[in-house]
């Protein structure tokens, strides 16, 4: 396999420069040696190595990734790690009841494991926070969207709350929100300092190589060998958690969508603007899965706002400079129909962050050849999903089909494409249609 198409991202790796400056990058130079190798440090790389590192204690682990851990697709996460369904094909993000009982179970396992990996590496409460989310509807429509899914909560017999527009303009500062609905299992995570805090606290596991993109992966022997543009690694079991990107190792090819999402992070606000936008911090996904989501935190960088929404779909999996800063207007529009008294409030940050999704919301998961695993496309929740498939990929790697990766498999693969250019005239017509439905909650 001959990797000829890169990481490319485009605009800051805002949650990663509020952080403090990593220690400097140790980039692969030489021929290693491992018994298992992950190509890619984000969700799914990083819960996959964390996951050998329990089941096979001795064991040589390498995680390589293309770019620094934090300033990739990871870190541009806009960082919900949420357990109840959250499929964006819907209307409401449920679907039957039985699938989203077993999604549930799923989501609660990543959530779990991540839980668990932060209290051993001591990461602070910052950068994994249970502090739940809402769903905010500013519209009739939108409202209706949370009733529904609200009825779907009571027959699953989950628990949630709702707000109304006093208890929304309390929580945000602004008149924006008609009414919510708040679920408490999310988590809302800062996805940079998450990344970067599991990396280091598998330090003295694992062997971390950034700015170390495989370039060719092929077999040698009965193992595999993934070369880099100045080393390579000689490993018996390979996991590729590039999401995305496994189209790149020649594997399910026009098999999935490659969406981008943008968004945008204010500057530090002063204590009258922050004060104006209500509690310290809060997480709001939009009732309709195609509008704004919004997001408060302090801490790292000062108290700031993230705005995000617009979708593109992208076969090539990178977009221009020009187009960023377009969607950039749109995230200060979104801000400033919340907060018109803070319209002098400038967007600091803005970036681009690559969605992987299949036709029929399957995971490009399993094994593809002797020693070769994949654990991608998360179909629009990475945090959760892609730590998910971490896990279920290093028990397949190391002991074969057990419950989780039985679980995984039978959701089935990713379904063919339409061909080009049907593909991307159909997708992108269907997301401006979403979101030109959806324009009251932009």
């Amino acid at each position: 396999m001959q990797i000829r198409r890169l990481p490319v991202e485009t605009g800051s790796a805002a949650w990663n420069e509020l952080l403090e400056p990593a220690a400097p990058a140790v980039s692969l130079a030489s021929d290693i040696v491992a018994d298992y190798l992950i190509i890619g440090a984000g969700f799914a790389g990083l819960a996959a190595a964390r996951r050998l590192t329990q089941l096979d204690t001795n064991a040589r682990i390498v995680v390589l990734d293309a770019l620094r851990v934090g300033e990739g697709a990871a870190g541009r996460n806009s960082g919900f790690m949420i357990d109840l369904p959250h499929e964006l094909s819907s209307a409401d993000y449920a679907t039957t009841l039985e699938n989203d009982r077993r999604q549930i179970a799923l989501n609660r396992k990543a959530i779990a494991f991540s839980c668990e990996a932060c209290a051993e590496y001591k990461l602070s409460p910052e950068v994994f926070d249970e502090c739940g989310k809402y769903n905010g509807a500013a519209a009739e429509k939108a409202h209706n969207h949370n009733i529904e899914y609200a009825r779907h909560l009571d027959e699953l017999g989950e628990s949630y709350r709702i707000l109304g527009a006093d208890e929304m303009r309390a929580l945000t500062g602004s008149r924006f929100y008609k009414s919510g609905l708040f679920t408490p299992g999310t988590v809302l995570i800062q996805p940079a300092g998450f990344v970067r805090g599991l990396a280091h606290g598998m330090s003295n596991r694992i062997s971390l190589f950034e700015n170390s993109p495989v370039t060719r992966l092929e077999r040698a022997n009965g193992n595999w060998l993934a070369k880099t543009n100045a080393g390579s690694v000689l490993a018996r079991k390979v996991i590729i958690a590039t999401n995305g990107h496994i189209e790149s190792f020649g594997h399910f090819k026009r098999q999935v969508f490659h969406v981008m999402l943008y968004a945008s992070m204010t500057r530090a606000l002063s204590e009258h603007e922050d004060a104006a936008t209500g509690e310290k911090k809060w997480g709001i996904t939009p009732s309709d899965p195609a509008a704004t989501t919004l997001r408060k935190f302090s801490g790292y960088g000062g108290t700031r706002i993230i705005t995000r929404n617009r979708m593109s779909y992208v076969p090539s999996l990178s977009i221009s400079d020009n187009h960023l800063n377009s969607i950039a207007k749109h995230h200060q529009a979104a801000f400033s129909k919340r907060y018109p008294e803070l319209d002098h409030v400038e967007q600091e940050h803005v970036w681009s962050g690559r969605l992987c999704l299949s036709r029929n919301s399957a995971p490009a998961f399993g094994q593809l050849e002797e020693g070769l695993y994949a654990a991608c496309c998360q179909n629009g929740l990475g945090t959760t999903k892609g730590t998910l498939a971490g896990i279920a990929a290093a028990e397949f790697a190391c002991e074969g089909e057990t419950e989780l990766v039985r679980d995984m498999l039978e959701q089935g693969v990713p379904t063919k494409l339409p061909p080009a250019p049907l593909d991307t005239i159909g997708a992108n017509a269907f997301m401006r249609w979403a979101e030109f439905k959806a324009r009251r909650e932009m």
